[in-house]
C-alpha cells in the first residue's frame, strides 16, 4: 500500500512533468525535429563550390537571355541571382548552363545543375514521376498561338487542315493535341527540337502558326524581322489551351535545399507586400514594424532555420529587388514588352502571388 506521503510525492512529480511539457514552445519542438545538417547536402556542395549552377533557357529576352556582353538577364535569371545573393551576398556567384527542353530534367536529376530556372511548367507527372520538386510559381502563364496578321486565322478552328510549329520536349505539343481533339480540328503539327528552330520555320512560312507559352510568344514576336506583321491570338474561353504555372525546380531528395529555394522566392513576394525595395531597404533597418524586422533578420532566427544567414532576405532584396522590381525591368513597365502584371500581381491587387508568413 502507498502511504499518503508517497502518493503526494508521485502527484508532484507528474504535475512537474506535465508543466514542463506544456511550457515547451513550438520553436523548441521544431528545433528538436530539425535534423543534423547532412555533410553531403546540396547546400554544403554549393557553399564549398562558392557558386550556384543554374540551368536556364538563355535565348528568350525578358525570361533568360545572354546579352552581347556575356551578361545574363531575365526573370528566370533573377531567380538564380536571388539565390546567390541569399547564400553568398553576391548575386553574380552563378554559373549558367543553357539547356534545351529535352535535356533540362536529366541535367537536374543527374546533379549537373543545382536548380532549374527555365520557364518550366509545374505538372503532376513532373512533380511525381520525373523526380523533381517545384518551388513557388514565379509566372502564371497560359499557352497561346501566334499567326501572321495578314492571314485569315483568328481562332483555333481556323487551323483546320493547316499546320502549327511547336517545340519538342514540352507539354505544349500535348496540350495542343488535347485541345484540337476536343474541338475536332484536324491539323498538322511540325515538332522542332529547340526554341530557335521553332520560330525560323514559322517566319519562313513553313507553318501557319506557332504555339508556346504566351510569355515566350511575346518575347519571340519582338525578335522577328517584322514584329508588327504578327499577332498573338486572343482565344475565346472554349479555345483556351492550358494553364502554365512556371517556376524553379530542384531534384527530389533534399528538403533543405528545396526549402531555401522556395523561401528565397517567397522573399521576393513578401518584400513587395511589405513595401521593401532596393531603394529603401537600408532606411528600414531601424523600422519598428515586427514583420519588417523579422524579414530583415533583425529579430528571430528564420535564416538559421534554413541553415543560411539570418539576413538572407535582406541580401536578396538589396541585390536583386522585390518581385515587382524584377517583373517591371524584365517584362513589365520598364521593359520593352510592357506586359501588364495580370495574374502575376499580388493577391491583394487581384493577382495570384502570395507568400506564407515570415515568422
Amino acid at each position: 500500500m502507498f502511504s499518503i506521503q508517497k502518493i503526494v510525492l508521485l502527484l508532484v512529480f507528474l504535475l512537474t512533468l506535465f508543466s514542463n511539457a506544456c511550457s515547451q514552445t513550438s520553436d523548441d519542438i521544431e528545433s528538436e525535429l530539425n535534423p543534423e545538417l547532412n555533410l553531403d547536402s546540396r547546400l554544403n556542395l554549393i557553399l564549398d563550390r562558392k557558386k550556384i549552377i543554374c540551368g536556364i533557357n538563355g535565348a528568350s529576352p525578358g525570361i533568360s537571355f545572354e546579352e552581347p556582353n556575356g551578361r545574363y538577364t531575365g526573370l528566370d535569371v533573377d531567380i538564380c541571382r536571388a539565390l546567390a545573393a541569399a547564400l553568398f551576398d553576391d548575386p553574380e556567384a552563378v554559373e549558367y548552363v543553357k539547356l534545351d527542353s529535352t535535356r533540362r530534367f536529366a541535367a537536374l536529376i543527374q546533379n549537373q545543375i543545382d536548380v532549374l530556372s527555365r520557364n518550366t511548367t509545374w505538372t503532376l507527372k513532373r512533380d511525381g514521376a520525373v523526380g523533381i520538386a517545384f518551388g513557388p510559381t514565379i509566372f502564371y502563364d497560359s499557352q497561346a498561338v501566334m499567326v501572321r496578321k495578314d492571314g485569315t486565322i483568328r481562332k483555333l478552328s481556323h487551323f483546320q487542315n493547316k499546320s502549327i510549329c511547336v517545340e519538342d520536349g514540352t507539354i505544349t505539343a500535348l496540350n495542343l493535341d488535347d485541345k484540337m481533339q476536343e474541338l475536332d480540328i484536324l491539323y498538322g503539327k511540325i515538332v522542332l527540337k529547340d526554341t530557335s528552330n521553332t520560330y525560323k520555320p514559322y517566319e519562313d512560312e513553313k507553318c501557319d502558326g506557332v504555339t508556346a507559352d504566351r510569355s515566350q510568344l511575346i518575347v519571340r514576336k519582338s525578335q522577328l524581322q517584322n514584329p508588327d506583321d504578327h499577332i498573338i491570338l486572343e482565344l475565346e474561353e472554349r479555345e483556351q489551351i492550358s494553364k502554365e504555372p512556371l517556376g524553379p525546380a530542384v531534384a527530389d531528395g533534399d528538403s533543405q535545399w528545396f526549402d531555401i529555394v522556395q523561401w528565397v522566392v517567397f522573399a521576393l513576394i513578401e518584400a513587395e507586400e511589405l513595401g521593401i525595395t532596393q531603394a529603401n531597404i537600408d532606411q528600414l533597418e531601424n523600422s519598428k514594424n515586427p514583420a519588417i524586422r523579422r524579414f530583415l533578420g533583425k529579430e528571430g532566427e528564420l535564416g538559421a532555420g534554413l541553415g543560411i544567414s539570418n539576413d538572407f532576405a535582406k541580401r536578396v532584396i538589396k541585390h536583386v529587388g522585390n518581385y515587382e522590381e524584377i517583373y517591371d525591368r524584365n517584362l513589365g513597365a520598364k521593359s520593352q514588352f510592357k506586359e501588364p502584371r495580370g495574374l502575376n500581381a499580388l493577391w491583394k491587387d487581384g493577382g495570384l502571388l502570395y507568400s506564407p508568413p515570415f515568422r
